[in-house]
């Protein structure tokens, strides 16, 4: 561990959350200019969101899910997607209705799980059904190692994966994402970038990850604090992805970014506060005509 990263330990949220902030910026600093081509995203709106949202039959269908997803008795403290987050997941991926995803951050497969239910429903003829590439850089399914037992998880990824029906549908892979994108030639219709939070890191990524997305498609961000302000009182703030995406779209890339904010169901600590964002493509401003 860093100097800085002793120091940032015992510092309050607030401090804590500025000196990891300033080491992310002097890293993102040294990067040189990426190029940033974003015409294949969706042109999304914050009302189509909230309209997908709150899809009324979606809520109709969600307790048998949750029900059904409950048995893995996925923990919510390993630092990885809530359960509100998981649940935005399921209505998003239901009702954007992608064929191909791409997960960035396999983790304890908490947002796994939940994107592979709503592919499933999602359905199709046998030859168009949906699937799933979900990357991470350790073997998350090391039945040796077992790592999602140190999290206090029951089941590997890969186990709930097949105990879903989804295993010929779901593809694990232990490669850094950056290697991962550079190299597949697949293309994908959402990709879900919840791995490395650096700001180094999405600086590089999203670009990789446009570059793999088929038109008209989408890209979804976890852990993306709007403006480096925290979400919840007292937590640490996540610059990594703001600060990533914030310089793409200094240097030009068409990017807009639609935080979810609030969920009508909850999240953490208590609040219904999300951290997920959706990027979507930027459109021209309209100019103004006088009359």
């Amino acid at each position: 561990m860093t100097a800085l990263g002793v120091v940032a330990k015992v510092l309050p949220a607030p401090a804590r959350s500025l000196a990891i902030r300033w080491r992310e910026q002097w890293r993102l600093n040294r990067l040189p200019a990426a190029t940033c081509e974003a015409a294949a995203l969706a042109a999304l709106d914050t009302e189509r969101l909230a309209g997908l949202l709150g899809d009324p039959a979606l809520d109709a269908e969600w307790p048998a899910v949750a029900r059904e997803l409950e048995r893995f008795e996925i923990t919510s403290t390993a630092g990885g997607v809530n359960p509100g987050d998981r649940r935005a997941l399921y209505y998003l991926v239901r009702g954007l209705g992608p064929r191909r995803v791409l997960e960035v951050g396999t983790h304890i497969g908490a947002s796994t799980v939940h994107i592979a239910a709503a592919l499933r429903a999602n359905g199709g003829r046998p030859e168009e059904r949906p699937s799933l590439i979900t990357v991470d850089i350790l073997d998350v399914n090391d039945p040796v190692t077992r790592p999602w037992e140190r999290y206090g998880s029951h089941f590997s990824p890969a186990a709930m994966i097949e105990k879903l029906g989804m295993a010929d549908a779901v593809r694990f892979i232990a490669r850094p994402s950056l290697e991962f994108l550079s190299e597949t030639t697949e293309p994908f219709d959402l990709i879900f970038l919840d791995g490395d939070h650096g700001a180094a890191t999405v600086y590089r990524e999203l670009p990789a990850a446009l570059r793999r997305l088929r038109p008209g498609g989408i890209v979804l961000l976890h852990d993306y604090f709007p403006r480096g302000r925290a979400l919840w009182p007292g937590e640490s703030v996540i610059a990594g992805p703001w600060l990533g995406v914030e310089r793409l779209r200094r240097e030009g890339a068409a990017l807009s970014v639609l935080p979810l904010g609030k969920l009508r169901w909850p999240t953490k600590l208590g609040s219904t506060v999300t951290s997920l964002a959706v990027v979507a493509r930027q459109e021209p401003a309209v100019p103004q005509t006088s009359s």
